[in-house]
């Protein structure tokens, strides 16, 4: 008991003066709500016995958010990210009372997304989630419209017309990005390469669209052969990679536009040599990351998660507390660009 935490010990961690962090304890005085989370976060961090209480205080007028996160590829190292930075947002959310349940989707199928979503009515304000485009989906949008409970597409923008927000990158203008730098990093013109995940993924179309067209536009000497679908699996677009090495010895860039560039990079490794093809990913992940330093992978386009999940969070709130808006919008975030000499 003589080591335990005191009102002193909080306001040093908190660098404040005592008698602010008894005020932020006791409700005696109004405290700005930036100074009372600093104190509640060092009450926190040293193990202070009245924190739970502070807490309360810290929250007690704020308006709440119950936030619903739908993921899938529940042990990939990209979605294990973006779950802790969903985390992390909900507990520096300032200005609200801000919650998280996550659920994995164990498969692709808009029914498994449609079911972990809709089984949060009740449990939550406001639902995020990653899915497929697909009409079952939209109508699941509908439905949780028609409950007041506001939906967020993250990454593929499923239920236009209906969601509230898109939150993500440009897919479009990720493509050409894509396109730009094979292009660049090819001295030969030959052929190109892009990998789908499928035609449920409006933002895998939208990635391959601008890839041909910029192509079409800047570089015609290069040939984009027909489009590959891999169902985002690490196996199919190893040996996918593997049958276009071999049929295709002028292959000069591959692109994969959805999930499975764990097989692509292997494929690569181990056929070629480093540069003689240009594989531009997405999403830095320790796969990627090391492809980058071993020169097989030449650029990974990455989603900004930390401002992603901060912006969701904001927008959520905004619209829990304010309604829900007639006219839907696009948020579109830069992209993160990695290259071999960045990482």
């Amino acid at each position: 008991m003589a080591n335990r935490p005191t009102i002193h010990d909080v306001a040093r961690e908190a660098g404040v003066s005592s008698a602010t962090v008894d005020r932020v304890l006791n409700g005696r005085e109004k405290v700005r709500e930036e100074t009372a989370r600093k104190v509640y976060e060092a009450a926190r961090l040293i193990g202070y016995h009245a924190a739970p209480l502070i807490g309360q205080r810290v929250h007690a007028d704020l308006p709440r958010l119950r936030l619903g996160l739908v993921l899938h590829k529940e042990r990939q190292s990209f979605y294990q990210q973006f779950r802790a930075e969903a985390e992390r947002a909900v507990t520096q959310a300032v200005g609200v009372r801000a919650s998280l349940q996550v659920a994995f989707a164990s498969s692709q199928s808009p029914k498994d997304f449609t079911e972990l979503m809709e089984a949060m009515v009740g449990r939550v304000d406001a639902i995020a989630a990653t899915a497929v485009t697909h009409p079952e989906v939209t109508e699941a949008v509908m439905r949780l419209n028609a409950k007041g409970i506001p939906c967020f597409s993250l990454l593929n923008d499923f239920g236009q017309g209906v969601r509230q927000n898109y939150l993500g990158l440009n897919n479009l203008k990720v493509g050409r990005i894509a396109a730009h730098m094979i292009a660049t990093s090819s001295h030969h013109a030959g052929k190109i390469a892009v990998f789908v995940g499928g035609y449920r993924w409006h933002g895998h179309e939208l990635r391959e669209t601008g890839v041909r067209s910029y192509f079409r536009e800047h570089a015609p000497q290069f040939q984009v052969l027909d489009t590959l679908i891999n169902l985002e699996t690490r196996q199919l677009t190893y040996e996918a990679t593997l049958d276009l090495l071999s049929r295709h010895p002028d292959l000069r860039g591959i692109y994969c536009a959805g999930g499975g560039m764990e097989g692509a990079i292997a494929a690569v490794r181990e056929a070629r040599q480093p540069g003689e093809v240009a594989l531009v990913v997405n999403e830095l992940t320790p796969e990627s990351r090391a492809a980058l330093i071993g020169r097989h992978v030449t650029m990974v386009i990455a989603t900004p998660l930390q401002r992603l999940c901060d912006d969701l969070v904001r927008l959520a709130t905004e619209a829990v507390t304010e309604g829900m808006v007639p006219v839907q919008g696009q948020h579109f975030l830069q992209p993160d660009l990695y290259l071999p000499e960045s990482v």
